[in-house]
Formats: structure tokens, C-alpha cells, sequence
């Protein structure tokens, strides 16, 4: 799986020959692909998620959790998705209204009040989730303005319109008395009657707009025609999962398994898929956000969404989704997902967090592809199972990251440039094995079995590389990731 992007630019930083049993890199010296934009990895929160990870106290919110938000967006403002299947369970209290007979979640003053806590310590750049499925405009006009009103609409990027609309016909949103079964919609709802609903809601409700928050490949080549009949809308919203539990066979490609998380459909095929509507996007001057993804689709894989090889996927599928362009990614989590990236406790001593193997992952992309570098393209030959990207920043620096999911212990010579080059620096990304639940490691740290900052702690283990023979030499172990910025 050879990840980065190709045909950029002529590439130039080419190592001395080597062993033919050693990985050879070639990084571009000029030109450059895809912008990474400021905010580009951002979370994706249940609204249900909010008070477990945030807390209950409006002027103290869960310091470890905003801290662990802040690591991924260093000296920016974090893009946070609230939403997912919640998006239509819940709603904010419009007094006259009864509660629609699907909402299991309300967003009481509590709620409303460590919403605009987390968004003014974090500076966040939010999309709020709007209940569609209960067919309530006043509903849905009252959850956005308890969100404007209570969080402050200076924080709110988009209001997103409904979750998933093309599951309303197909799947139950609440079982009534008589123990029927209840559809959002009835038999047949389609993009036409999606629009129609959209059409009818968005009337009432302040602008921008986020959608069409689906990742249905029925619906995806819709895109066009929902901008073209939506011009409020601000933010193009996708859903991307590689693998799902739910509707397929464990003989599926996209059944959760560790060799089916790794393999390029998962990656490269995930980020192809949503590629054409990037430039669809792009033509109308918006930004399009996967607002919504993760390993499994069902959030209910153990030994594979919460095992270290779900750092190396969100290594690599972040990397593959900046090649085809998109603007974002926000990476979802819910307390019980299996893919969950954190769980918090809070006792008389304060907040702590156990951290999945999954968010370290994310944490080495955000190292890699800082806001403004730019990915440039590589090439590698003896790959045999080895990612690499490349990214180049504003001062300068490029920084190689490589991403090893054979089974061999493999040495990288990476070209050097200059007659007598500065050292480089690398960074180790480790799990005790790809099942691993725990043990992970960056950078020789870890946020052990338990953090009570949110930061990483233990000595820092960065190797100082020096260049031998025109090229900066080191070994890769199997089931690893490494990074080496170069000076």
C-alpha cells in the first residue's frame, strides 16, 4: 500500500544506492499537493457523549478532555462535530411542545451550558446536529435557538440537518406501546424526499448549513444537485466507515478484522470513494468536511476499533483523505463505542482518562501535517508493505512518515539533501502487538493506564539521525509507524 500521492512534481532528494532489502524513499524537493487546513482533524461527539466526557459543572468542565482536544489542534480552533445518531434522538425543551415520541435525549440548560463552556475554552468551531426525523419544525427552530441563544452562534460554524437520512425509512426510531416498530419515514423516502424535508426546515433555521450528512453510495452522487437546490448551505458533510458489523458476513472485506482494517480498500478505497466530491465542493467556493468517521460503522468491534492497528488505520486514512483533498475530518466517539478514543472518570481528586491506542495514531498525524504544510509526493521502491507521506511546512521543515504493517523488521534510507546535512529527528509510534489494547507509545510516552492532564508523560524518546552516505538510515519494526522531520 504505497500512500502518498504521486505526480506533483519531479522528485529530487534521492538517496546513495542501497541494499536491495532496504526501503528506499524519495521525497520531492519542489511543488506540493493538498493544503492541510487549519482545523483539519477535528471530533465528532454524540450529543450523549457531551456530559460523560465534559462533565455536569458549566464553570469547571473536564480539563483532561479539553486538553486532549487541544493535542490534536496545537494553536488552532478545534473542529467539533456534535451529532451522530443523537442528532436525531434529541431536543432542547420549546415549552407548548410535547416531546416527539423518538427523542431520547434532552438538552436541558446543563447541557446547553457545557456546550458553550467547552466552545469558548477551546475556541471550537462547532456543527450542531438539528432533529430532522421527528418532522418538528418547531422542534427543530427551538434546539437552534437554545443552541445560538445558550452557546453562542459566534462559536457555530453550521447547523447540520438531520444524521443519516437515508436510514429513516429502514431503520426503528422509537417502538411504540403495542411494540411496533416505528420508522423516521415511511417506505420509500428518497433523495427527493430528503430535499423536500431539507427545503421545508431550513426556512426557520439561521445560517450556514452543514450536509448532506449521509455516506450512503446511493445518495453521495446526489451531492451536486443538494448544493445546486441548497445555497445556504456553508459546509458539505460526508460519512466515511471502511468496515461494519451490522449487515454483512464475516467473509465480507468489510467485516471487522484486523487484516481487512489494513488493507487498502480501508484507506486508500475510503478516501477514492468520496474523492469526486471534493471538486463538486471546491466548485462552489465550500469546504467539504467528513464529519463523521471511524473504523466500523456499528461502533461495536472489540479486539479491532479499540487494538493498536487503529492507530495505524487513522494514521494512514487521515494522510489518504488530505490526498483526494478534503477539507476536515472529523473522527467520531460515544462512551460504549468499541472505537471510543477516550474514557473518563471523575472522583474528589478530578478528572482522569484512559486513552484508546486509536487517538495516538491521530496524534502522530497531527505532528506530521501541521495547518498550512503541504503533502508532497514520494516514491519508495522495495515497499513491500510500507505507507509513506510526506508533508512540507510553512518554514520549511518536511517531515516523512512511514507506516509499516508487514510482518518484517524493514530498514528506510530516506535521501538527505546538502553536502554535509543537519541531523533529523524520528519519532517511533509502538503497540506491544496489533491487538493491543494498551502499551502504546509515542515518541517513547504514553498517557499510561490513566492521565490526569490529558498530556503525554514519560521520558521523550526523538532519535538525533545523522545522514550516511546521502541518506538518513534506520529500521522499522513490524506493525510500527515512524515520522522523521527532516532539518
Amino acid at each position: 500500500m504505497l500512500g502518498a500521492p504521486t505526480g506533483y512534481a519531479a522528485a529530487s532528494q534521492t538517496p546513495a544506492p542501497a541494499p536491495q532489502d532496504v526501503a528506499v524513499v524519495t521525497v520531492s524537493n519542489s511543488g506540493g499537493g493538498p493544503v492541510i487546513q487549519p482545523g483539519f482533524l477535528g471530533l465528532s461527539l454524540e450529543n450523549s457523549a457531551i456530559i460523560p466526557y465534559a462533565g455536569t459543572d458549566p464553570k469547571h468542565p473536564d480539563p483532561v478532555f479539553l486538553q486532549l482536544v487541544r493535542n490534536l489542534t496545537p494553536g488552532q480552533s478545534p473542529n467539533l462535530r456534535i451529532g451522530g445518531d443523537s442528532t436525531d434522538w434529541a431536543w432542547s425543551p420549546v415549552p407548548g411542545l410535547t416531546k416527539p415520541k423518538g427523542v431520547r435525549v434532552t438538552l436541558g440548560p446543563h447541557w446547553i451550558g457545557v456546550m458553550h463552556s467547552i466552545a469558548a475554552d477551546l475556541g471550537a468551531r462547532l456543527i450542531m446536529g438539528i432533529d430532522l426525523e421527528a418532522d418538528s419544525r418547531a422542534a427543530a427552530d427551538g434546539e437552534a435557538s437554545a443552541f445560538e441563544q445558550g452557546i453562542g452562534k459566534q462559536w457555530i460554524e453550521a447547523l447540520e440537518l438531520g444524521n443519516e437520512p437515508n436510514l429513516y425509512d429502514s431503520l426503528t426510531w422509537y417502538v411504540a406501546p403495542d411494540g411496533a416498530h416505528v420508522m423516521g419515514r415511511p417506505p420509500g423516502y428518497d433523495f427527493s424526499s430528503y430535499l423536500g424535508d431539507f427545503d421545508s426546515f431550513e426556512k426557520g433555521l439561521p445560517g450556514p448549513l452543514a450536509g448532506p450528512a449521509t455516506g450512503s453510495a446511493l445518495w453521495k452522487p446526489d451531492t451536486a444537485a443538494f448544493l445546486a437546490a441548497e445555497p445556504r448551505v456553508g459546509v458539505v458533510t460526508l460519512h466515511a466507515y471502511p468496515l461494519q458489523t451490522c449487515y454483512v458476513p464475516p467473509s465480507s472485506p468489510t467485516y471487522p478484522t484486523i487484516a481487512n482494517m489494513l488493507a487498502p480498500g480501508a484507506t486508500t478505497g475510503l478516501a477514492d470513494g468520496v474523492a469526486p466530491y471534493v471538486p463538486v465542493a471546491h466548485a462552489r467556493h465550500l469546504p467539504l468536511r467528513i464529519d463523521e468517521m471511524n473504523t466500523d460503522s456499528c461502533g461495536a468491534a472489540p479486539g479491532v476499533s479499540n487494538a493498536f492497528a487503529s492507530a495505524l488505520w487513522a494514521l494512514d486514512a487521515l494522510f489518504e483523505m488530505a490526498r483526494v483533498g478534503v477539507d476536515g475530518v472529523n473522527i467520531h466517539t460515544y462512551p460504549g463505542a468499541t472505537y471510543a478514543l477516550f474514557t473518563f472518570a471523575h472522583s474528589r481528586r478530578g478528572w482522569s482518562a484512559f486513552v484508546a491506542p486509536e487517538y495516538y495514531g491521530m496524534l502522530m498525524f497531527a505532528q506530521a501535517a501541521p495547518p498550512g504544510s503541504r503533502l508532497v509526493s514520494t516514491t519508495i521502491t522495495n515497499a513491500q508493505g510500507i505507507a509513506v507521506w510526506a508533508t512540507r511546512g510553512r518554514q520549511g521543515h518536511t517531515r516523512v512518515v512511514l507506516i509499516n504493517e508487514s510482518l518484517d523488521r524493514r530498514t528506510v534510507a530516506i535521501g538527505a539533501t546538502g553536502a554535509h546535512p543537519a541531523p533529523a529527528a524520528l519519532e517511533r509510534l509502538r503497540g506491544p502487538r496489533l491487538t493491543s489494547t494498551s502499551g502504546v507509545t509515542l515518541g517513547g510516552q504514553s498517557f499510561g493506564t490513566r492521565t490526569t492532564t490529558g498530556r503525554l508523560a514519560g521520558r521523550p524518546s526523538i532519535a538525533e539521525l545523522n545522514a550516511s552516505h546521502g541518506s538518513y538510515q534506520f529500521t522499522l519494526p513490524a506493525n510500527s509507524a515512524a515520522l522523521l522531520t527532516l532539518p
